[in-house]
């Protein structure tokens, strides 16, 4: 008897892996909207300082710590987005799908990273 080369997930795998996704972008909005307001808030909380040496050096931190946050926020925008397309290639039924080698990428591997495009051996093979 031959082996049962699989082409693509079931609907019902399809559907655990849409709830797994759908958690992970709820955490992850969540997320960006506290970056967002941590680089967007501008209150200081009553802890001014009128000392020049001290009041430019926190200023120095509060640009650094804005920025930060602002990087976080992007790659967060980034995240969502991959996972948002994932979603989309569930509803393809085209999730799970290694772009390279057209093969199933590894279960495990999706929920660990459920936005994968490329299975591990793709993934070797950039390197």
């Amino acid at each position: 008897m031959a082996t049962e080369f699989k082409e693509h997930y079931s609907d019902k795998e399809l559907e655990e892996f849409k709830s797994l996704i759908l958690g992970k972008i709820e955490k992850a909005q969540a997320q960006l909207d506290l970056y967002k307001s941590a680089y967007t808030n501008n209150s200081s909380n009553g802890t001014d300082d009128t000392s020049p040496t001290f009041k430019a050096f926190d200023e120095g931190s509060e640009t650094m710590s804005k920025e930060a946050n602002s990087q976080l926020a992007t790659r967060q925008e980034k995240f969502i987005r991959d996972l948002k397309n994932a979603l989309i290639r569930i509803e393809n039924k085209t999730y799970g799908i290694c772009r390279v080698t057209g093969k199933l990428i590894n279960k495990d591997r999706l929920k660990l990273v459920p936005h994968a495009t490329l299975s591990i051996e793709a993934k070797n093979m950039q390197k």
